[in-house]
């Protein structure tokens, strides 16, 4: 599993962690049903603590992106399609207050910002 921790993110670990297994679910890179690795081997792949990884499995099963079984590991829950479209807004709100953020500080308009937005929803 590719996931990349940065000692410089203001991030904790497991949220680092969480986050990227919950964007490879959102994205289709994690499949329904597909197997995640076991807290103990993903803890020795990033060399981290297991209580660290613990805490991110925890994670994303309280918020259902994943199902834990007892003795047969951890694997990606099935999707509800309203949960991920509430995810998917979250996750542009975000986006969106960083680059209203962005344009503030550089003194563009909110209509300027508007047509920006406009122009590159329809080109993509």
């Amino acid at each position: 599993m590719d996931i990349i921790i940065s000692n410089s993110s203001d991030k904790p670990i497991y949220e680092q962690i969480t986050s990227q297994i919950k964007n490879m679910i959102l994205t289709g890179a994690l499949r329904e049903g597909a197997p995640l690795p076991s807290m103990r081997l993903l803890a020795k792949e990033l060399r981290i603590s297991v209580i660290t990884t613990k805490r991110a499995y925890e994670d994303l099963e309280r918020d259902g992106f994943i199902e834990t079984v007892v003795g047969k590991g951890s694997f990606v829950a099935k999707k509800n399609a309203e949960f991920v479209r509430e995810e998917i807004l979250k996750a542009a709100q975000e986006h969106i207050k960083q680059a209203v953020d962005a344009a503030k500080s550089g003194g563009i308009t909110a209509e300027e910002l508007h047509e920006m937005l406009d122009i590159l929803y329809e080109d993509i």
